[in-house]
Parts: C-alpha cells; sequence; structure tokens
C-alpha cells in the first residue's frame, strides 16, 4: 500500500491490471418468459371454480398471485393466470408453471416441483427462491381452490336436508 501511494506522489505511472467484468446473463427460456410472459392477469376470486394463491418472499420483495381455474365436471385445471411483482426470475417462473398447471388434476399439479422450474428456466442459485415461490403459489392455488369446492359440497347438502 505504502510503495503504491509513493509511486502516485512521485508520478510514477504503475501497471494495474485491467479489471474484467462479467455480464450476468439470462438464458433464454427467462428472457422468453419476460419479455413474452403467458397468462398474464386475474379471475373473480369469488369464482367457486377459481383456486388463488398468493405468496410473497419478504428477503427480495417479490409478490407472487397464480389463479387456477377448476372444471367442475372433471375437476381438472382449464386455465391460469398469474400477477407478478419482482425480478425477471420471478415473472418467468410464474408464467412457466401457469403453462404446466393447465390441463391436469389438481393432485398432478401438486407434484410440481421448484427443481423442475428452475432445472427449465436454467436458474442460478441466486434465483432458485423464483421457483420456489411459483411452487409455493401453486400449492396455494390448490389449496383455496380445494377448500371453496368444500364449502360448496358442505353447503350443497345443509340446502337439501
Amino acid at each position: 500500500m505504502l510503495r503504491m501511494v509513493s509511486k502516485k506522489l512521485l508520478g510514477i505511472p504503475s501497471p494495474s491490471p485491467p479489471l474484467q467484468t462479467l455480464p450476468r446473463l439470462y438464458h433464454q427460456n427467462v428472457i422468453d418468459h419476460y419479455n413474452n410472459p403467458r397468462n398474464v392477469g386475474s379471475f373473480d376470486k369469488n369464482d367457486p371454480n377459481v383456486g388463488t394463491g398468493l405468496v410473497g418472499a419478504p428477503a427480495c420483495g417479490d409478490v407472487m398471485k397464480l389463479q387456477i381455474k377448476i372444471d367442475e365436471d372433471s375437476g381438472k385445471i382449464v386455465d391460469a393466470c398469474f400477477k407478478t411483482f419482482g425480478c425477471g426470475s420471478a415473472i418467468a417462473s410464474s408464467s412457466v408453471a401457469t403453462e404446466w398447471v393447465k390441463g391436469k388434476s389438481m393432485d398432478e399439479v401438486l407434484t410440481i416441483k421448484n427443481t423442475e422450474i428452475a432445472k427449465h428456466l436454467s436458474l442460478p442459485p441466486v434465483k432458485l427462491h423464483c421457483s420456489m415461490l411459483a411452487e409455493d403459489a401453486i400449492k396455494a392455488a390448490v389449496k383455496d381452490a380445494e377448500a371453496k369446492r368444500g364449502k360448496m359440497n358442505g353447503n350443497s347438502k345443509a340446502a337439501d336436508a
């Protein structure tokens, strides 16, 4: 340190190694889902066939709302949408999640793991919490839908009596 300061004071140029900063690049799948998000929007949360999952990560400030619409007869998810406030990885994770849940039963979507979403998007370790949020949002939406269906079934039985 003293040698460096002395050289500066005397006007002697010191060779400094060039600093090289590498840009952090996102995988093409993240960029695609960020630039062209699928299924952005919302359904009426009071609709008995709609399940809503609202999750957030206080550490980074990401908030994700994922909604699923269930077919009354088949019990399959016929539509899904999301609204996310957060980084590109969070938006991409939400977009992928809505695509993956369509056409599946509620039991099937519970098998979707954050690791699968992260792998599909090639998320770096620092962004894995985004895929975890998507998994949590799916689970919360299914739980909400099942609770609504339970109330509907319970109320119809009570009305018959």
